[in-house]
């Protein structure tokens, strides 16, 4: 290949501004904006490799705590008894993840919580209860996972409506959106368009928010199986 069509060396460690091994110039280099979006990404790595043991078990108690305490999990869960399966320690599993995801749902392995990417409890039961939905939504309404968008559309808002992820406290405190009217509607529609524009038979993030809005008007005013929106 002519010199003038290779391809860019990759960064090294000292272009990035991260170091490994050196946690507090690291931090200070993040703080004062000196770290590109690779050293960023290598700087997260390094953390959750330090952290993944303690992250996955904090991830367990808190799954375990929900599932007991929690009144939306417990629901969730006894609908989906009702179904004919159930979701507990040995479905619901907290592993490190290497993207920025939160959780995701597959009909043969379960439910996964990216441990490393949840904050705190209630995060954790924000991400159970939304990919209990799906859970939910699989077994009722038989979703076509793979070359369904409208399928994948719908579960997506409903699972943004019901898990609480888009209710206003939520987006005021970690996503800084302050409108007051319609941030519901907004927050439901933008999670649902990401996901759906995720999806490998997804052409672009036109097609899925496209796809979102020719759903929307049946997708989500369906609570099911709650009367209304609980969070």
């Amino acid at each position: 290949m002519p010199d003038d069509q290779a391809s860019p060396a990759p960064e090294s460690n000292k272009d990035t501004g991260f170091e490994l091994g050196d946690k507090w110039g690291n931090i200070y280099r993040l703080a004062l904006g000196r770290v590109t979006d690779e050293g960023r990404r290598q700087w997260r790595n390094a953390r959750d490799d330090r952290n993944e043991e303690a992250d996955c078990a904090k991830c367990e108690k808190h799954r375990d705590y929900l599932l007991q305490y929690s009144p939306i999990i417990r629901f969730m869960r006894q609908n989906i008894n009702k179904l004919g399966a159930d979701l507990h320690d040995e479905n619901i599993r907290c592993r490190r993840c290497y993207t920025q995801q939160s959780g995701g749902f597959d009909k043969d392995y379960g439910i996964m919580l990216c441990a490393n990417n949840l904050q705190n409890q209630g995060h954790v039961e924000d991400t159970l209860a939304h990919e209990m939905v799906h859970a939910y939504d699989h077994l009722r309404f038989q979703v076509q996972w793979e070359g369904n968008l409208r399928h994948a559309a719908c579960t997506e808002i409903r699972a943004s409506t019901l898990s609480g992820e888009c209710r206003w406290l939520r987006e005021f405190w970690k996503r800084s959106q302050w409108k007051f009217t319609q941030q519901f509607q907004e927050c439901i529609r933008r999670r649902a368009t990401l996901s759906v524009a995720n999806r490998p038979e997804c052409k672009n993030d036109v097609e899925a928010a496209t796809v979102v809005n020719e759903v929307w008007d049946s997708c989500f005013p369906d609570t099911r199986p709650f009367d209304e929106v609980y969070r």
